[in-house]
C-alpha cells in the first residue's frame, strides 16, 4: 500500500474518524511533498465527502488539480527542445533518454552538449550518444553554451533532423546571470530553429525546493513540460503534482531508473495510484 493508503483506509468507511486520524492524513500528504496548498484542498475534499468516499475524494482532487495542457510532445519539425534544470536532477541523463525515446518513435535526433561549464556533463552526454548511436555536438572546454547550441541548430537544419535536444547548463536557480544565459541560448537557437519545447527536469527527492526552482525557471523561460526523475527509490514524487497544481506546467515524462529505457510518458492515473 502507498504512502498514505493505510491512513485513507482507516478513514474510509468510518463514520467518525478521529482528529488524530485526520492529522495523520494531513501529515502524510505533506510528507509526500504535495505541498500545503494541494494538501489543504485534499483535506477539505476528504472531510466533505461521505466516509465511504474519502479515498475517491482524494483521487478526484488530485486529478482535478492537474494541468489541462497537452502532455504530448510538439510535432513541429524541425524543432529544438531545451532541457533545463539545476545540477544533480538527472538533466543530462534525461536528455539522452528523451533522445532515445524519440528515435524509437521514428524521429531523427541530434544532441547538443551545452552544459559546457561541467566537463563531466559533456563527456557523459557524448558517452550516452555513443551507446544509443546519436550524434552529439559539443565545443571546447568552457565554450560559450549559446555558441554550441547555435552550431548544433545549424547542423540539425543542414542534416534535416527532426529534433535538436539541447542539454543546457545546470544553472543554480538563485543566480540571475546564469538564468540570463539560458535566455541567451534560447534566443540564438531561435535564429535557426523554433524552440518547440522547454522541459524542466525535477528530482522527485528534492521536496518543496523543486517548486521554488520551477517558479524561477518559469519566470525566465516559457516552460512547456516537466520531466520528473528518481521516482524509483523512496522519493514520494508528490512535488511534481504540486508543481502542476501551482503553475499549470504538465508532467510529460517520468524517469524511473538508471537504464536508458527507464523513461516513459507520464500517466496520471498510474502515478497517482502509486502515491496512494
Amino acid at each position: 500500500m502507498g504512502l498514505f493508503g493505510k491512513i485513507l483506509a482507516k478513514i474510509t468507511g468510518t463514520a467518525h474518524a478521529s482528529a488524530a486520524d485526520w492529522e495523520e492524513l494531513e501529515a502524510a500528504l505533506l510528507e509526500a511533498d504535495l505541498g500545503p496548498d494541494l494538501a489543504g484542498k485534499i483535506m477539505i475534499a476528504a472531510r466533505s465527502a461521505k466516509s465511504e468516499s474519502a479515498s475517491q475524494a482524494v483521487i478526484t482532487t488530485l486529478h482535478s488539480s492537474l494541468s489541462d495542457k497537452s502532455r504530448e510532445m510538439s510535432t513541429e519539425r524541425p524543432g529544438a527542445i531545451l532541457v533545463v534544470g539545476v545540477n544533480g536532477t538527472g538533466k543530462t541523463t534525461s536528455s539522452a533518454k528523451l533522445s532515445k525515446a524519440l528515435v524509437d518513435d521514428g524521429q531523427s535526433v541530434l544532441l547538443a552538449a551545452a552544459d559546457t561549464f561541467r566537463a563531466a556533463a559533456v563527456e557523459q552526454l557524448r558517452t550516452w550518444g555513443e551507446r544509443i548511436d546519436i550524434d552529439v555536438i559539443h565545443g571546447a572546454g568552457n565554450a560559450d553554451p549559446a555558441s554550441v547550441a547555435f552550431d548544433a541548430a545549424q547542423q540539425c537544419l543542414a542534416r534535416k533532423d527532426d529534433y535538436l535536444i539541447v542539454d543546457t547548463a545546470g544553472r543554480m536557480h538563485t543566480k540571475s546571470d546564469l538564468m540570463d544565459q539560458l535566455g541567451k541560448v534560447k534566443r540564438v537557437v531561435e535564429k535557426v530553429l523554433p524552440v518547440v519545447e522547454i522541459l524542466l527536469v525535477v528530482d522527485a527527492t528534492t521536496g518543496q525546493n523543486g517548486l521554488t526552482q520551477a517558479k524561477i525557471f518559469a519566470e525566465s523561460v516559457d516552460l512547456t513540460g516537466i520531466i520528473v526523475t528518481k521516482v524509483d527509490g523512496s522519493a514520494p514524487g508528490g512535488i511534481a503534482l504540486a508543481i502542476e497544481a501551482s503553475l499549470g506546467i504538465p508532467i510529460k515524462w517520468v524517469g524511473n531508473g538508471e537504464g536508458i529505457g527507464d523513461f516513459a510518458p507520464f500517466e496520471p492515473a498510474a502515478y497517482i495510484s502509486s502515491l496512494l
